[in-house]
């Protein structure tokens, strides 16, 4: 699995022009975006691992002006699934796909990884799967990381 994890300062979700997963920060709170893509051979463990990087990953301002992760500090995280993250670029001019799994395989995959961070206590709002959805954020820093579920 990978995620592109962003720290915002707000975010939404939008579906035909209805939010319909957003953050919601004070003035001076953080929380984060979660891209999830899966590909063919993932499993609910990626799943999990991945849930868990991105709720203890220490991307986040510290009270202390050190950093915190969203366990730390209860911040909230927004999950979007995003079968883009698979793109093959390498040959022409126009991405494949062919590295993304199917919604039937994706779908329940992005659904145990938001059932896992809430599982660990996380407060979290998710995008619709498969809708054409317009993403709006404030990346915070800016902060963007690339997280890929370990090899196997």
């Amino acid at each position: 699995m990978r995620a592109v994890l962003q720290r915002v300062s707000q975010a939404s979700v939008s579906v035909d022009g209805h939010i319909v997963g957003e953050l919601q920060l004070d003035s001076a709170a953080q929380g984060l975006v979660a891209l999830i893509g899966v590909t063919h051979d993932d499993t609910a463990a990626d799943a999990a691992w991945l849930a868990d990087k991105i709720w203890q990953l220490r991307i986040l301002d510290g009270l202390d002006g050190g950093q915190q992760s969203a366990a730390d500090r209860g911040a909230p995280i927004l999950v979007i699934s995003q079968f883009t993250l698979y793109a093959s670029t390498a040959k022409g001019r126009r991405p494949s796909w062919n590295a993304a799994a199917p919604g039937p395989v994706a779908e329940p995959l992005v659904d145990a990884v938001v059932d896992a961070l809430r599982g660990a206590g996380a407060t979290v709002a998710t995008g619709t799967f498969g809708a054409h959805m317009h993403v709006d954020l404030v990346n915070d820093g800016p902060v963007t990381i690339v997280l890929d579920s370990p090899p196997r």
